[in-house]
């Protein structure tokens, strides 16, 4: 009897195999200050997004948004040009662009994902919803059964390792069983909302839940990853009263094994204390991302009411292109023949451009010879 019942008890691998689930439970003890520092930190920094000039927000905005869709792409092993995704956000934001050249149409689509999330952040989440994020983010894939809850007999697993040697480290609920789990955690996230039946006091305790709850369930074939972190999202901004200004993302992607180690951890039970306190603490570092975020705008506002009327037209060509890739700058920085490539000019003339600029102290040299590069400087 008791060898069945420790059996038994073994075979409960995951949240969802369990009595109390969907009913987590979780200690707030120990996270008062945490959750005023989140709290504080991201009412200041919406009051100075608000107090930006159009102009000036609208940037922030973007840049905002082009983190969140190539980090939240870069944690599922996807790689997009920053260029795409940019210039695919500023064209469904209603930006003269100039010229639209896409490369990749995935994308376009994660950046219509990051739009579609933004704008209906204060509206009730709902399948339609979710399965429309879902057939937005794949429309190029042929092979995938999209905007639909999965249906395959076969275990939903995630795994890691090569073929042969891999290992397990969730299995979802059967697709059998979609329906009424999704049909419950729409529910539950609306009836948790700031007006709902059960408001949660806390938006972040709320929106890991809510990131939990959703990957635990994994309701389509692919994208769980990306949608679970849109909802995280949506949770956040309904809290808020506004969309948020920060990229959970990119925070998560800078510490990916933790993200994971903490999510296999709170996939084994619904006692997830571990896991909110993890997770709050990833959004105030979200959040102080975002303050750096801001400040990196607003360096550059500064540079270019600084010298745009200095520089020539080669020159401030290069430099948009330099910031154009964010806080990041231009991977192994500005040399001769990059500046050639981006200005059509030529050798001598890029040259004589690249001192000019390094002798205004807007430019540092690195290296020597041929290997001289050059990184841009921003107060």
């Amino acid at each position: 009897m008791i060898c069945n019942f420790v059996c038994t008890m073994a075979l409960l691998r995951y949240n969802w195999e369990r009595k109390d689930w969907p009913n987590f439970k979780y200690s707030l003890k120990g996270m008062d200050e945490l959750l005023l520092k989140v709290n504080s930190l991201m009412a200041r920094y919406e009051g100075v997004v608000k107090a930006l000039p159009k102009g000036m927000k609208a940037d922030t905005i973007v840049d905002v948004m082009v983190q969140e869709a190539i980090k939240t792409s870069e944690i599922e092993g996807e790689f997009y040009s920053r260029k795409d995704v940019l210039s695919s956000i500023k064209k469904y934001m209603g930006y003269q662009l100039k010229a639209f050249n896409l490369q990749d149409k995935n994308a376009e689509s994660v950046s219509k994902l990051m739009l579609a999330v933004r704008e209906t952040y204060a509206k009730p989440l709902s399948k339609k919803m979710l399965c429309e994020w879902h057939s937005t983010l794949f429309e190029n894939d042929k092979n995938l059964q999209v905007g639909k809850w999965r249906t395959h007999k076969e275990p939903m697993q995630v795994v890691s390792g090569a073929m042969g040697k891999q290992k397990v480290h969730f299995e979802a609920p059967p697709s059998v069983r979609m329906n009424e789990e999704m049909r419950a955690f729409v529910k539950w996230f609306n009836d948790t909302a700031p007006n709902g039946k059960q408001a949660m006091l806390h938006a972040p305790l709320r929106s890991a839940l809510a990131h939990l709850y959703f990957l635990s369930i994994h309701p389509f074939e692919d994208g769980n990853g990306r949608l679970g972190r849109a909802v995280a999202e949506k949770a956040l901004s309904q809290g808020n009263g506004s969309p948020v200004m920060m990229s959970l993302s990119v925070a998560i992607e800078k510490k990916k094994k933790d993200y994971y180690v903490h999510l296999q951890k709170a996939q084994q039970k619904n006692e997830v204390s571990l896991w909110v306190h993890y997770f709050v603490k990833t959004i105030l570092e979200a959040l102080q991302c975002a303050e750096q975020q801001i400040e990196f705008t607003l360096s550059k506002a500064r540079f270019f009411e600084q010298w745009e009327h200095v520089l020539n037209k080669r020159q401030l060509k290069v430099v948009r292109r330099m910031l154009d890739e964010g806080m990041a700058s231009f991977e192994g920085g500005m040399n001769t023949r990059k500046y050639i490539g981006i200005t059509k000019t030529s050798k001598a003339t890029a040259t004589r451009d690249l001192q000019d600029l390094a002798s205004k102290g807007l430019f540092v040299a690195q290296g020597g010879g041929r290997s001289t590069s050059y990184n841009l400087v921003l107060e």
